[in-house]
């Protein structure tokens, strides 16, 4: 039989500051994390507002954080970075603030590339299927559909 740990509020608080520090982490992990330590929900709400007071955890910092990384070196378009914030409920306002950490100029010009790199490896002969596989694999990272059309009848006429 398994033997379920507890924690102290002091030692759960310690072990979050650690997690926190670590990374940045959204409110939600957090939260997921301290319940799977079978933490009450009263405790959590202490927890949480501890990390917050002491900066170990913040909403628009996580956000700026995860658009620049998914964008930069994932190569995730606008859409994708959005709908990943919405599911680790982070609000409005923070996911505009995010948006703003991606300069316009590099936004295009990493999707061309990508565009580019992906037409390039394609290896359909077919055209219609290869404009399929272009157009799948661009929103599929959360590109605009209008550009990912847009380039794909440019690529393939």
């Amino acid at each position: 039989m398994e033997k379920k740990v507890s924690y102290t509020l002091s030692e759960a608080t310690s072990k979050m500051e650690a997690f926190c520090a670590y990374q940045e982490r959204c409110h939600k992990e957090v939260i997921e994390r301290l319940r799977n330590m079978n933490m009450i929900p009263m405790s959590i709400d202490h927890i949480l507002a501890h990390l917050i007071e002491h900066n170990y955890l913040n909403e628009e910092r996580f956000a700026r954080s995860f658009a620049r990384g998914r964008f930069s070196i994932k190569k995730w378009g606008k859409k994708r970075i959005v709908n990943e914030l919405k599911l680790r409920g982070i609000s409005k306002y923070n996911i505009r603030a995010a948006l703003e950490e991606i300069p316009e100029t590099e936004y295009y010009q990493t999707f061309n590339d990508l565009a580019q790199k992906r037409f390039d490896a394609l290896t359909d002969t077919n055209p219609l299927r290869k404009k399929k596989k272009l157009i799948d694999y661009l929103l599929y990272r959360g590109w605009e559909p209008a550009m990912v059309y847009e380039k794909a009848y440019e690529l393939i006429p």
